[in-house]
């Protein structure tokens, strides 16, 4: 298996299905279908042999059912610029059953004023879910863009809350 040819895979989580890409060095994709910056999933095989595609799966069944909290699946997310990659980092630093709004995110990152340009790399991310994009929302509180859609989001989000006994706290630890 080379780098320029990934694995790839469908998988049906209770939201709907997934599209899986992996390559030697991680996992490089995961949207839902049909999300907006998705790839076409019109020739994805139904399943992988792939290990990290397994693995993923393993994890994202353990997830929906209420038994992680955290992923292990390593992920490749060498398609982004470096100003993507460090938003998508930071990302992975909010925990589950607690949120982020795209102003805490970008001061997180050290560039306070670019909100904007903090809220295209998180619409951006293309591993859902692993890298948790849904745990950003709008400064009032108030659900906003997500590429796999605001039910999703909103479903998201309570599984999280329902499992922690939390609730939303912007980030704060």
């Amino acid at each position: 298996m080379t780098a320029d040819k990934p694995s790839r895979a469908r998988w049906r989580s209770p939201l709907g299905p997934m599209l899986l890409e992996a390559n030697e060095h991680g996992l490089c994709g995961a949207w839902f279908e049909g999300q907006k910056h998705g790839p076409d999933p019109r020739h994805w095989p139904e399943r992988s042999t792939h290990p990290i595609i397994r693995q993923a799966i393993r994890e994202l069944t353990e997830y929906f059912a209420g038994r992680r909290q955290r992923f292990d699946t390593p992920i490749d997310s060498g398609a982004g610029t470096d100003f993507q990659r460090s938003v998508w980092k930071a990302l992975q630093r909010i925990p589950a059953g607690r949120t982020s709004t795209y102003g805490e995110l970008a001061r997180r990152i050290g560039r306070p004023t670019a909100v904007r340009a903090v809220a295209s790399a998180v619409g951006r991310n293309p591993v859902s879910l692993l890298i948790p994009c849904h745990r950003v929302i709008g400064s009032d509180g108030s659900l906003t863009g997500y590429a796999g859609g605001l039910p999703r989001k909103a479903a998201l989000l309570a599984l999280e809350q329902s499992e922690q006994g939390t609730s939303t706290d912007h980030g704060r630890r």
